[in-house]
């Protein structure tokens, strides 16, 4: 009889690769005899992007995922049970296996908040009634549960990020990471695991590791775990980072969580728990809370997902302005390559081309540069670091282009960052430039940042020649004038036994937060 059969629990994993405070695991091993933990290769997420047909996930960010689902694989290994693999759309995948094992009598997931995942939600609930299946959702990806949110109605959500920050650091509490079961109830004996692809099988080739890259770091669990332990327990550096979150070279300038929690390998409900261990056992200072002010940033533009659905993805943005965008593939393709002649915009697209990373200052000069400068479309820059980033996250990635793009959350209008002014002030002796944009190489000091400003002996002396070593600026805004002849903020390298300017200078030291959490005030 059917009613005999052990009752299986179907673990439909996304964003949410850890086995730490994973509710949905959590709550299977209470609730089902057998568990299966499932991870599905969606071939969609292979595409093209929706607008201009870059390849939709890139071998950067396709490594860092294969990494994931290997260790998390060894993970529930370890814990009795195993990462269950396969290719195809998890509406179907999910199909096959309530038929195949007869047993399943729940399905489970993390909720999503834009269209491409909830179209998926919405297709497996709609499987799960045909086979009367129950479907058991939760909510895991931000450090404030969304029930928990100080508004009745997602709608009531403010505009504004520091009004949504006041309310739930005054009005709304973090809830507990979960203990989780040292050993997890087993798979049903006839399943079979599934091999886990490789690049290739996805027409893509292994990415060099640049050594220059600020993120050399493996997807995974594990890494993410020890990262942590690093950052905080090993080296002190999170009670420092307020000052140097703003670097530019190197790994350790910020926490460099981002890539890990936009696949789930990490849960802020336990850095925000080691935060607080740290305060107590430690120091508690500005720099521990400023990471905890980054987080609630990346909650916030998940929560205006919810609020706003597609709109977070249209020309217009949630102000619904009608903003001539320009389409030149020329000009896009010069930005995208590092060939705008415009030293410190090149420098951080090659990293981004080279690595899949990018630090947090350069996202918010490129995006700036590339919207206010360019004036081309947001879409294509979004497209292509969705493309390209390790770190990409759907509701960080359009929400902080809409901001830069001045269509989405910013009460401030026509805000524009000055290129000149933000490399001076950020790698003033010039050390991150000459790193990624070698042919300026021996371009000293800060004048590296305006090599159209030099004399022709001094040019030709560094071996540079414009037009045909390295381009002419493919736009020069009026407002670079006043910084040009200027003596940059930070001259000289960083902080002893660190490479680079990996400090921020005085006057910036409250200014400026991550891409993906950015408040971005100084500008010209």
């Amino acid at each position: 009889m059917a009613s005999s059969l052990p009752r299986t629990a179907l673990c439909l994993l996304r964003n949410d690769l850890r086995f730490h405070d994973n509710e949905v695991l959590h709550w299977a091993q209470s609730n089902a005899d057998r568990i299966v933990p499932l991870y599905c290769f969606d071939p969609r997420h292979y595409a093209q992007t929706h607008n201009y047909n870059f390849p939709k996930t890139g071998p950067f960010r396709l490594r860092f995922l294969l990494e994931s689902v290997k260790d998390l694989r060894e993970t529930l290994k370890k814990k009795g049970s195993n990462l269950v693999v396969r290719k195809g759309k998890p509406e179907d995948v999910v199909r096959d296996l309530i038929v195949q094992l007869g047993s399943v009598a729940s399905v489970s997931f993390h909720e999503e908040a834009t269209k491409e995942e909830l179209d998926v939600e919405k297709a497996l609930i709609q499987v799960c009634t045909e086979h009367g299946v129950k479907v058991q959702t939760f909510w895991g990806s931000t450090l404030y549960h969304q029930q928990d949110l100080p508004f009745k109605h997602i709608s009531q959500l403010p505009d504004v990020y520091t009004q949504f920050r006041r309310a739930v650091e005054s009005q709304a509490r973090v809830r507990p990471v979960l203990k989780m079961e040292t050993q997890m109830k087993p798979l049903p004996s006839e399943i079979e695991e599934g091999n886990i692809p490789s690049l290739e099988e996805f027409g893509m080739t292994e990415p060099a590791r640049d050594p220059r890259s600020a993120f050399l770091c493996s997807g995974g669990e594990t890494q993410a775990l020890m990262r942590l332990q690093h950052y905080f327990w090993e080296t002190n550096l999170v009670a420092s980072y307020k000052e140097t979150r703003n670097g530019l070279i190197g790994l350790d300038y910020s926490t460099k969580f981002a890539p890990w929690l936009a696949l789930g390998c990490i849960s802020p409900r336990y850095i925000y728990e080691q935060i607080q261990k740290y305060e107590k056992e430690r120091t508690a200072n500005q720099s521990t809370y400023w990471v905890l002010f980054e987080l609630a940033w990346r909650d916030y533009f998940r929560f205006v997902a919810l609020k706003y659905g597609r709109k977070i993805f249209f020309p217009r943005g949630l102000q619904d302005k009608d903003i001539s965008w320009k389409k030149d593939p020329k000009l896009f393709d010069a930005w995208k390559e590092g060939k705008t002649g415009v030293p410190f915009v090149d420098a951080n697209m090659r990293e981004l081309a080279m690595t899949g990373f990018m630090s947090n200052r350069g996202r918010q000069n490129v995006a700036s540069f590339l919207t206010k400068d360019l004036g081309l479309d947001w879409r294509m820059g979004a497209e292509w670091f969705e493309s390209l980033l390790v770190d990409y996250d759907v509701c960080s990635n359009y929400g902080n282009w809409l901001y830069s793009a001045g269509i989405g959350n910013d009460p401030r209008e026509n805000r524009k960052f000055n290129m000149i002014k933000q490399a001076l002030d950020y790698d003033g002796n010039g050390d991150y430039v000459r790193l990624w944009v070698p042919e300026l190489q021996c371009i000293k000091g800060g004048d590296v940042h305006t090599p159209w400003a030099l004399s022709n002996a001094a040019l030709a002396q560094a071996g540079v020649s414009l037009a045909s070593s390295y381009p002419v600026p493919i736009i020069m805004a009026p407002e670079w004038g006043r910084h040009i002849n200027r003596k940059p903020s930070n001259q000289g390298p960083g902080p002893k036994g660190r490479k680079g300017p990996s400090h921020t200078p005085k006057q910036h030291k409250n200014r400026g937060v991550d891409f993906y959490f950015s408040r971005k005030k100084d500008l010209s």
